[in-house]
């Protein structure tokens, strides 16, 4: 299993809600996401430029640094420069951002998590509730490409409890070097290449990429009896394990009349889901989706046996032995 990265607030990514609800713009995202470590609600902390420990080295984008102890007392403000200033799109709050970062005690130099060993940047959403305060004020309005160290002060981190497992007391300031790779919001669509779509006893799939919903015209024939999963656009990002979770963009749709059932683009949300979640709900889309690149707009077609068979949710289109048609933009591994 993963290991669960220890800026998380409290829970991992939520399973989406794949209820057939009859509404073409439902909400389909459902973090579950429980109150922030800090708990913080009051308006946003000074920042201040320092002072700030040296990175000694690993001082390029993407490079593991080193990160030397703090010189002094640390401020009680929240302390944030750029090392490396990117040329990206600026993250704003509640953008989901992919990173990696090393996080380290001021008054040591401790390192107590890094991403850059377990070789998986973060995904997680800069978000109340979602992550620490000190990281989500300390990256909005960042730009992609950027490194940033910061200096966090408890009161915006773990408070007064600490983080006794990452061995981090309630009076531990916390600096983060923190490499931003990308970020996504409910505007955001795959980039891949367009794959030739010369079946014709499969639906056809818009490849847009302007965040909009992608048109899906559905065959007037039989659907097919065997699960179906193509590329639309094929990204170049690592495959989806069966053990990680997806951050994407998506809509299912039933075959027999094309009725949306749910979707994301144009929500305002994004959805974030567990394959391994997935296997209990729709086990289709789950096994539709691993092996697929980061990056791409996958075409699923889910066989009654492998989506909701004879059990369909209740009061929507999706019917007893429906077929399930899904695109999905794969956006990150979580």
């Amino acid at each position: 299993m993963r290991r669960r990265s220890l800026l998380l607030a409290a829970v991992p990514a939520g399973l989406v809600t794949l209820a057939g609800c009859g509404d073409d713009t439902s909400d389909s995202s459902r973090t579950g996401a429980s109150p922030s470590a800090s708990g913080s609600s009051a308006p946003p902390p000074k920042i201040v430029d320092g002072p700030l420990p040296a990175v000694t080295a690993g001082t390029r984008f993407g490079e593991k640094p080193t990160v030397a102890k703090g010189p002094g007392e640390p401020s009680k403000n929240l302390a944030v420069k750029t090392l490396i200033a990117g040329g990206g799109r600026a993250v704003a709050e509640n953008d989901f951002v992919k990173a990696d970062y090393l996080g380290a005690i001021w008054s040591t130099g401790k390192v107590f998590d890094n991403s850059y060993d377990r070789k998986r940047p973060l995904v997680i959403q800069l978000a109340q509730g979602s992550v620490i305060d000190g990281w989500r004020y300390a990256l909005a309005g960042k730009k992609t490409g950027s490194r940033i160290e910061i200096a966090v002060p408890p009161d915006l981190g773990y408070g007064k409890e600490g983080n006794a497992r990452a061995g981090i007391k309630g009076t531990d300031t916390l600096v983060f070097v923190i490499d931003l790779i990308d970020s996504f919001n409910s505007r955001s669509s795959v980039k891949g290449k367009a794959v030739a779509q010369d079946d014709a006893a499969l639906p056809k799939v818009g490849t847009n990429t302007d965040g909009l919903v992608p048109k899906v015209t559905v065959p007037k024939t039989d659907p097919p009896k065997k699960l179906v999963s193509e590329y639309v656009l094929e990204g170049d990002g690592p495959e989806l394990k069966g053990d990680q979770a997806v951050l994407c963009q998506f809509q299912g749709l039933v075959w027999d009349g094309g009725k949306t059932f749910q979707r994301t683009y144009g929500s305002g949300r994004l959805s974030q889901f567990g394959l391994e979640q997935m296997q209990q709900a729709v086990k289709g889309l789950a096994q539709g989706l691993t092996g697929k690149k980061v990056g791409s707009r996958v075409l699923i077609v889910v066989p009654p046996e492998l989506g909701y068979g004879d059990n369909p949710p209740s009061g929507g289109v999706i019917k007893k032995g429906s077929t399930l048609v899904f695109t999905v933009d794969i956006l990150a591994a979580m």
